[in-house]
C-alpha cells in the first residue's frame, strides 16, 4: 500500500511533534522541519505529496517557503497553518499557489479533513477523469499533463489553475455557476475560498491574454463564462 509522505515546515516544536505524531498514527509519513530554511532544503529529498507550511517562521517564513517550492514542483498541495490575524496573508497565499488554508486554533480532525480532500481531488479518480485535451483558441489545454501550451511556449499549471481550468471548459460557452465552482474545487464557499478563485481567475486571465478570443467573463451574480 503506498504511503503518502507528508512535509510539516512549524516552528512551534510542540505542536509541530503535535501533528507530526497525529498524522503518523494515521498513516502518513511525515517529516517535520522547525524552520522554512530546512523545509526548502529537505522539500527535493523525497516525493512529497501534500505540504503544510505555517505562515509565521523564522528566518523562511510560509509565503516565501511556498514560493520556493512552487519553484520546484509546480503542482504539489500546499496548505497554510494561519492565525486569525493574518487575513491579507491568507489572500497572499493564494496567490503563491496553496490549495486550502487552516486557522489556528483547529483540530486534528480538521487538518486531517483538508489533506484527505485535497488528495482526492489531485489524485483520485475524479482528478483522473478529464482526459480529453481541450483546444482554447491558439491553445491546447492537458488536463492529466496540467500543461496550457501555445507553439512552444508551455506553463506547467498548479493542482488549482488546472482544475478551475478544466471545470470553465467543461462549460465552455456556458455560464459556470460561481457556488457550484467553489464547491466542486474548494469544498467549502466560504470567503477566502471565493476570494481565492477570483485570483485564480485573474491568473488564468494572464496566461490566456496571448489571444484575444479567448475570455473569461465575469457573469454578474452568476459566476463566470469561458468564450473561446
Amino acid at each position: 500500500m503506498k504511503v503518502t509522505k507528508v512535509l510539516l515546515a512549524e516552528d512551534d516544536n510542540n505542536l509541530g511533534m503535535l501533528l507530526k505524531n497525529y498524522l503518523s498514527a494515521k498513516g502518513y509519513q511525515t517529516t517535520l522541519m522547525p524552520n522554512g530554511n530546512q523545509a526548502l532544503e529537505e522539500f527535493p529529498k523525497q516525493d512529497y505529496e501534500v505540504c503544510i507550511l505555517d505562515i509565521m517562521m523564522p528566518g523562511m517564513d510560509g509565503l516565501t517557503l511556498a514560493k520556493e517550492i512552487r519553484k520546484l514542483s509546480p503542482s504539489v498541495p500546499l496548505i497554510f497553518l494561519t492565525a486569525k490575524s493574518q487575513k491579507e496573508d491568507v489572500l497572499t497565499g493564494f496567490r503563491t499557489g496553496a490549495d486550502d488554508y487552516i486557522t489556528k486554533p483547529f483540530s486534528m480532525e480538521e487538518l486531517l479533513y483538508r489533506i484527505q480532500a485535497i488528495l482526492k481531488r489531485t489524485s483520485g479518480p475524479a482528478a483522473r477523469k478529464d482526459e480529453q485535451i481541450h483546444t482554447l483558441g491558439i491553445y491546447t489545454f492537458d488536463p492529466l499533463k496540467q500543461m496550457l501550451s501555445s507553439g512552444d511556449e508551455h506553463v506547467k499549471l498548479t493542482t488549482k489553475e488546472s482544475e478551475l481550468l478544466a471545470l470553465l471548459c467543461r462549460h465552455r460557452n456556458e455560464i459556470l455557476e460561481r457556488n457550484f465552482a467553489l464547491k466542486s474545487i474548494w469544498i467549502d464557499d466560504n470567503y477566502f475560498n471565493a476570494r481565492s478563485m477570483d485570483v485564480y481567475i485573474t491568473r488564468l486571465r494572464k496566461y490566456l491574454r496571448k489571444d484575444p478570443s479567448v475570455k473569461i467573463l465575469n457573469v454578474h451574480g452568476r459566476g463566470y463564462k469561458l468564450l473561446c
